[in-house]
């Protein structure tokens, strides 16, 4: 077992799902503030290691059906890198260590914490292979994130802001089974089971609407505040722009989308700044 192998398993890319924790205090103006390096290091640490231990257990759950995986059969479970036994190991002392970071940072902030792996590891085990279910599991995983962050920071998280990310998570999660049914074709149910339990054009029907929600609900979050309401025109390019790479048969992933795709990131950064031009200009 090489130290590459175990960095592999724990996809420490994937922790910028976490960065959503700052989301309340940089929406509120108060991203720069001293306090918001000392009170976020250690929830972004918490949720970081949390996600890893889901994706150690998912990958040892998955570990038959990813060995037949065009893409998956690399992962270091499947391709033999890493056991069964170390990987359990691995993933207990990342929950562990993720329990002990949440509690430091408040009582509360850990509930928030083992409810996301009760939910992720339900999902992992069984809630994957229902359909419906498996994509109101990831959608969860950022909505306690959210809430979280606010908990972390004090900041009250406004309802349009939290029906935004219900809805963006949700578009995004369909997407991403989508995209894995289009690649894996006629095989699709045999690699998981929720894909072959979906009937034909629900996925597309579910991203199309969710896509157009997300735009009418961070619409009414921005357009009380005149200078954020040019950022709904880069938002509109980058859910199509997701739609099209899905559409095309391309990664539906959304953290590799963000970081494979030139233009997604580009609007993506864009975004952020324009976000924050005008909100701290």
């Amino acid at each position: 077992m090489s130290f590459f192998a175990v960095i592999k398993l724990l996809r420490p890319k994937h922790w910028v799902k976490n960065l959503i924790l700052f989301f309340p205090p940089f929406m509120a103006g108060s991203i720069f503030n001293a306090d918001v390096a000392k009170y976020g290091i250690m929830p972004f640490f918490a949720f970081s290691l949390a996600a890893s231990s889901i994706y150690v257990i998912n990958d040892m759950v998955d570990a038959e059906s990813d060995a037949l995986h065009p893409i998956k059969k690399t992962r270091p479970i499947p391709a033999g890198q890493v056991s069964q036994g170390s990987a359990a190991f691995i993933a207990a002392v990342l929950v562990i260590l993720s329990c002990v970071a949440g509690y430091l940072v408040a009582g509360n902030f850990l509930l928030f914490l083992v409810v996301y792996l009760i939910i992720t590891t339900s999902y992992s085990f069984k809630l994957k292979g229902e359909p419906i279910f498996d994509i109101l599991c990831i959608s969860a995983g950022f909505l306690l994130r959210l809430e979280a962050g606010g908990l972390a920071f004090r900041i009250h998280i406004s309802e349009w802001l939290f029906l935004s990310v219900f809805l963006l998570s949700i578009f995004l999660s369909t997407g991403k089974r989508l995209s894995e049914k289009k690649m894996l074709g006629l095989e699709a149910g045999s690699h998981r089971t929720s894909l072959g339990k979906y009937p034909e054009g629900f996925l597309e029907g579910a991203m199309y609407m969710t896509g157009a929600a997300v735009l009418v609900t961070y619409s009414m979050y921005v357009i009380y505040r005149p200078k954020l309401i040019y950022t709904v025109l880069l938002c509109c390019f980058g859910l199509f722009r997701y739609i099209f790479l899905v559409q095309s048969g391309k990664e539906g992933d959304p953290t590799e989308s963000l970081l494979s795709d030139s233009q997604l990131f580009l609007v993506s950064f864009l975004w952020v700044m324009v976000l924050g031009w005008g909100i701290y200009r």
